[in-house]
């Protein structure tokens, strides 16, 4: 039982983090139908932020967690760069395709110029300890201090965003773009504003993502984005892209599935059965979990 709870309690860790990304790639998909798969290099980006101003951080006393401000403003920096250099340009121009291809283009991008920056290279670097170490045992259970703060984070971050949609003017205007751009532009929202806001709060999430990450794995280098990133993605299609609570869902759903895989089966089986089980739902409900099956007239 014990191993079990323990196996449990990993897979809320890794299905919080999945959930925080995975809400990034499906705010923007929802809004304006764009995959965008650099995504997890803005976790990337996060991560080198936080290690570079987390000295500063701590020459002026405070805790080295506050450094994710700084981290997020750089990431929401970096997403609206790539909204307006790279994305706004083929949204206008372009077809489905060719903005998929410019996803991947940023995302390799993004990879490259982190290795060609001498301060950054390709080689890891290990972070600082953000976080106090140390646990919390419950009946044979250890319970990490870390593991707690990644699953409180995860779920008020996911909450947050949820009454942020829900009740704000901002929010509103997010799903109403979503919804119809025509008929958002002919109410007065200013539709180029409202996708670029989605992207600055969606990269700002990738920072968020990068301090829980960077939590439990204190190592960070240029591709690190690449596999989690992807996890994320499938997170998102499997709870239902374009759907906040199907990210979080679909999150949690990718660390159980993992953890448990990892503890019973084998480590090297944990991203095949990440894939079996999405390969599965969308067999059943192509829309994902919570997705709907929207039919178009023609």
């Amino acid at each position: 039982m014990s191993t079990f709870i323990q196996t449990l309690i990993v897979g809320l860790r890794l299905g919080s983090i999945y959930a925080l990304v995975a809400l990034g790639y499906t705010m923007v998909y929802g809004i304006i139908r764009l995959i965008n798969f650099a995504h997890g290099d803005f976790i990337m980006v996060g991560g080198y932020a936080m290690i570079f101003t987390v000295p500063l951080v701590l020459g002026l006393g405070l805790p080295a967690w506050a450094a994710v401000l700084a981290a997020i403003a750089v990431c929401a920096l970096v997403g609206m760069g790539t909204e307006l250099i790279a994305y706004r340009p083929v949204r206008k121009k372009g077809t489905n395709m060719t903005a998929l291809i410019t996803a991947i283009a940023m995302s390799l991008f993004l990879e490259n110029l982190a290795q060609a920056i001498p301060a950054i290279g390709p080689n890891p670097k290990v972070s600082s300890q953000i976080f106090a170490s140390g646990g919390v045992d419950l009946g044979g259970v250890t319970l990490e201090y870390t593991t707690i703060l990644t699953i409180v984070i995860g779920a008020l971050v996911c909450a947050a965003l949820y009454l942020f949609t829900q009740r704000t003017r901002l929010g509103r205007a997010m799903r109403c773009v979503s919804e119809d751009k025509e008929a958002a532009t002919i109410l007065g929202i200013n539709v180029n504003h409202t996708i670029l806001s989605t992207f600055a709060i969606g990269s700002g999430l990738a920072a968020v993502a990068a301090l829980m990450y960077m939590a439990q794995y204190p190592k960070i280098y240029s591709t690190m984005g690449v596999l989690l990133g992807l996890k994320a993605f499938i997170a998102a299609v499997l709870g239902g892209i374009g759907i906040l609570p199907g990210a979080m869902l679909g999150g949690i759903v990718i660390g159980l599935v993992e953890s448990f895989t990892t503890s019973y089966v084998s480590s090297s089986m944990a991203d095949t059965f990440v894939f079996l089980i999405l390969i599965v739902v969308l067999m059943a409900k192509p829309a994902g979990i919570l997705g709907k099956n929207v039919g178009e007239k023609v």
